[in-house]
Parts: C-alpha cells; sequence; structure tokens
C-alpha cells in the first residue's frame, strides 16, 4: 500500500512539473554549423535528454563488445558442451561404449567443470570396463559438495562389484551422515544384518524410520524379525528377555511364525502351557504351519504318543479343511501306532483324483512299513514322492530351506525368507494311490514247486559196504496237481531239494 501511494505521489510531482515548464513563456534556440533551431524550453529539454540517453548507450557499447563477445563464446562452448552430455547419455544408456567416450572427451573439452560431465565420464568408464577410471570420477564427485552423494553412492557400488564390502560399508555410512537416503539405509542394515549385529540393525531401522525412508509398517515388520532373531540366540541364557523381546515381535507382526512358535515353546518351559497353547491356536487359525503343529505337539515333553495325538487333534479343529492339519493327525497317529486313524486323515489327501506332495507320499511310505512291513508299496510310494510336488518351505533369493533365518544366506537381506509353494513349470498327470496292502496267500509243502509238479521221497542214506549194491531213490508215481503260479516275491523256502546218495566203495 506505501509504495502504491509513493509511485502515485511521483507521478502526481512529475505532471506538476511538467505543466509549471508548459505554463513558463521563453523560447530556446541553438546555432550550430550554420543552422539556427529555436523552440521552446520542454522541447528543448527533451532532445538534449534524449541525446545524452543516446550517447550513453553508444559509449556503453563501444567499451562492452570485448566482454560480449566472451560472453557468446561461453555460450557457444556450454551449448555444445550440454549436447555432448545429452549425446554421451543417450549412447551409454543404449549400451554404445564408443559414442559414449567420444562425447564424453566432447564434454570434458567444453565443460570440464560441470557435474555431468564427471557422471558422464564414470558412465563411460562403466562401461568400457575401466573401473580405475570410473572411481577417479566417483571420487571427484565426492569430493564436490553438490556431488557428493553421487559420488559416494557410485564409489560405494564399485566397492561391491569389486568384493570389498568394508570399504563400501565406510561409504554408505559416510553418505548416511550426510543425508540418509534409501540406497545408504538398506545398504547400511544389510551389513549389520549379515554380521548379525541386531543392536546396530535396530538402530539403523529407528534412523531409516526417522528420515522417511522405510513406512512404519516395514519398520515395525523389520523390527519384529531383528526382536525374534536376538530372542533366538538368548533363548537358553536369558529366557526371560526372550519372551519380552518375543511379545514384542508378536504385537508388532502377528504373522511372523517363527516368533509365535518359538514363544509358545518358552512359554510352555516357564510352566505356561495355557498360553502358550492359546497363542499358537489362534496363530494356527489364521495360518497353518507345520512349526506351529510342531510346537504345539511337543509343548509337553513328557506326554505319551497318546496324549500327543490327542493335542494334534485338537489343534487341527482350528484349522479342520487344511491339509497341514490332516498330515498333523497322521504323524502323531504314526507316533502312537494308530494306523486306522493315519490312513483315515490321509484318505482326503491322496484320493480322489488330488495330488499329493512329497511329504504326503513319504507319510503314507511310513504307514505302509510300521503297519505291514510291505517293501513293495513303500517303494512305490517314495518313488511316486520323487515325481510329486513339492511341498512349501521358507525360500530366499532362490534359496530352499526347512529352517527360517532372519537373513538371507546370498544376498544378506533382512527378512528375505517367505513361506512358499515352489511352482511347477510341468505337472505331471494325476496319478491313483497303491492298491491296499492284501497279505500273500500261504503255501504247502505239496503246493511247492518241483519237478513236473509231483513230490519226492527221500529215502534215509544207507551206509555202504564193500558187499553192498548202491542204491537209488524210488519215485512215486504221483496224482497230478493244480498249477501254482510263482508270486512277484518268492518265499523264503523254496521248497525240498532233490538230494542224490552216493554210494563209496572202500
Amino acid at each position: 500500500m506505501v509504495r502504491i501511494l509513493i509511485f502515485l505521489f511521483l507521478i502526481a510531482a512529475a505532471a506538476f512539473g511538467l505543466g509549471i515548464l508548459l505554463e513558463q513563456p521563453g523560447s530556446l534556440a541553438l546555432t550550430w554549423f550554420g543552422y539556427h533551431l529555436e523552440t521552446s524550453p520542454l522541447v528543448g529539454l527533451s532532445a538534449v535528454a534524449l541525446a545524452a540517453i543516446i550517447g550513453w548507450s553508444l559509449f556503453r557499447f563501444v567499451f562492452a563488445v570485448p566482454s560480449l563477445m566472451s560472453v557468446a563464446r561461453h555460450a557457444r562452448r556450454r551449448k555444445r558442451g550440454h549436447e555432448a552430455i545429452a549425446r554421451g547419455i543417450l549412447a551409454a544408456g543404449v549400451g554404445d561404449a564408443r559414442q559414449a567416450e567420444r562425447a564424453s572427451r566432447d564434454a570434458k573439452k567444453y565443460l570440464p567443470h560441470e557435474p555431468l560431465t564427471l557422471l558422464l565420464q564414470a558412465q563411460s568408464a562403466q562401461l568400457a570396463g575401466d573401473r580405475s577410471g570410473a572411481e577417479r570420477a566417483f571420487a571427484a564427485m565426492a569430493g564436490r559438495e553438490e556431488t557428493r552423494l553421487l559420488g559416494l553412492r557410485g564409489l560405494h557400488a564399485e566397492s561391491l562389484r569389486q568384493g570389498d564390502h568394508d570399504t563400501a560399508h565406510k561409504f554408505a555410512l559416510q553418505a548416511q551422515a550426510v543425508a540418509p537416503l534409501a540406497w545408504s539405509g538398506q545398504a547400511v542394515l544389510d551389513r549389520y544384518s549379515r554380521q548379525n549385529d541386531w543392536e546396530a540393525a535396530r538402530l539403523c531401522v529407528e534412523q531409516n524410520l526417522r528420515a522417511k525412508i522405510v513406512d512404519v509398517a516395514t519398520a515395525n515388520r523389520q523390527k519384529a524379525v531383528l526382536d525374534t532373531a536376538m530372542a533366538g540366540e538368548c533363548e537358553l541364557t536369558d529366557p526371560e528377555r526372550a519372551v519380552k523381546l518375543l511379545r514384542a515381535a508378536v504385537k508388532k507382526a502377528p504373522d511372523l511364525t517363527p516368533a509365535t512358535a518359538l514363544l509358545g515353546r518358552l512359554l510352555s518351559r516357564k510352566g505356561d502351557l495355557r498360553g502358550g497353547s492359546k497363542l499358537i491356536e489362534a496363530a494356527f487359525s489364521k495360518t497353518p504351519h507345520p512349526d506351529l503343529a510342531q510346537a504345539y505337539v511337543d509343548m509337553r515333553p513328557g506326554d505319551s504318543s497318546a496324549d500327543r495325538l490327542t493335542r494334534a487333534k485338537t489343534l487341527a479343529k482350528c484349522a479342520p479343511n487344511d491339509p497341514e492339519s490332516a498330515m498333523m493327525i497322521a504323524q502323531a497317529a504314526l507316533g502312537a501306532r494308530d494306523f486306522a486313524t493315519a490312513r483315515a486323515a490321509m484318505a482326503p489327501l491322496i484320493g480322489g483324483g488330488a495330488r499329493p506332495t512329497a511329504r504326503m507320499c513319504v507319510i503314507m511310505a511310513e504307514i505302509e512299513d510300521r503297519e505291514h512291513d510291505a517293501q513293495g508299496l513303500v517303494r512305490e510310494w517314495l518313488a511316486r514322492g520323487s515325481r510329486a510336488p513339492r511341498d512349501a518351505a521358507w525360500v530366499a533369493d532362490g534359496h530352499y530351506s526347512r529352517q527360517w533365518a532372519p537373513v538371507s544366506p546370498v544376498t544378506g537381506k533382512l527378512d528375505a525368507y517367505r513361506w512358499l509353494q515352489p511352482k511347477e513349470e510341468l505337472s505331471g498327470p494325476i496319478e491313483e494311490p497303491p492298491p491296499a496292502y492284501q497279505p500273500p496267500p500261504a503255501l504247502t509243502v505239496d503246493e511247492a514247486p518241483g519237478d513236473e509238479g509231483a513230490s519226492l521221497e527221500i529215502l534215509p542214506p544207507v551206509a555202504a559196504g564193500p558187499e553192498l549194491a548202491p542204491e537209488t531213490p524210488t519215485r512215486k508215481t504221483a496224482s497230478p496237481q493244480p498249477v501254482v503260479f510263482p508270486l512277484a516275491t518268492p518265499p523264503d523256502d523254496p521248497g525240498p531239494k532233490k538230494q542224490q546218495v552216493e554210494t563209496r566203495l572202500f
């Protein structure tokens, strides 16, 4: 508002001054080079002011010509440098190492101090396989304020490529100190996780959460995994701390099955059998998992096999239609030698056009082995298990494991294991289950295989002397016997063998 008033005041003053000049009488005369000019004072003053302005402009232009020429030259060089940078980045993007190197030289010639020139130099060196040149470019960027983070990230990547994890961790820590970023925060977390330094990894998660690198849900999941890892280490030395850590882990990530299973076992050791059972039952109803089933069945180490079967049936009620419940009951019934219950539990999983998994086939082979010792059916189930779909397992970066771990053994990434069903590239046809076990028919002595289906009567040996003639065994005429086909597995006793009586002459 004040500026507007001042502007209006100046306009009014100028108008008032012009009015005074117009009202004043008089004339202004100029005689120059034989010319005589006469005009009013106002027009004369205006002409003098205009001539002064034009003269000053010409004076400035004359003395500014060198600087204008320099500015134009710098503009041309800058234009050529930017064109070279753009051409080089495109060439590096498509993988043209020769064009990228040529553009890098042009950019360095026209724009030697431009940050993008250093970036193009590093990219062209990486594309050409010149690791030392790339490191020099990234080191130059790390030494400049505006490109420090870019240089540190490049040095970190080059160190990892060379397998120098200690140097890479140093560069990640420097970048994290300048400004916490996603790549530096993840790199530091992976380093601490790979070294099993759970406390430092938890502090890193807190720092990433404050810097808003990760969201709250991801941070809680990572904290739960770290708490579970620390509880697993102090499970035997400090069970109270382990229980505290596991309670916090289950609260942050209720779907973390290893934390729930371990907490259930620790609670049962403390004598809180009811609390541990309720915890596992609630988790099993949402996510049926063999680790939860094993922890629930083994919660009381002194239980008999019948008691373990009863506990398995109780837990199966939480997820009655899940295959894991049926396999849990079958395994517990095998321990109690209740083969009828085991077969009844496995029947829906192997019949009716179902495709049993390898674990289901192994359970059926164990049932046939323990109940009937039918080695033929055992081998048939095991052979079918070798062709069956694989069971779900803990998978991390292509690595399959039966046990959960907080860190991937391949990349060292935290919380990499997932409970997954391996995919089948080619699925075989659905096979019918083997027939039920039938005992072989009993064989009599008369039905034993022999020559022409006849039985032989062997005479006892007779002591031979010098005056005795040798005697040969007599063959009785046997009536026709029914034909008996040999079994697939012949009996251990093939029947009586023909004996020959020899006579020695002394």
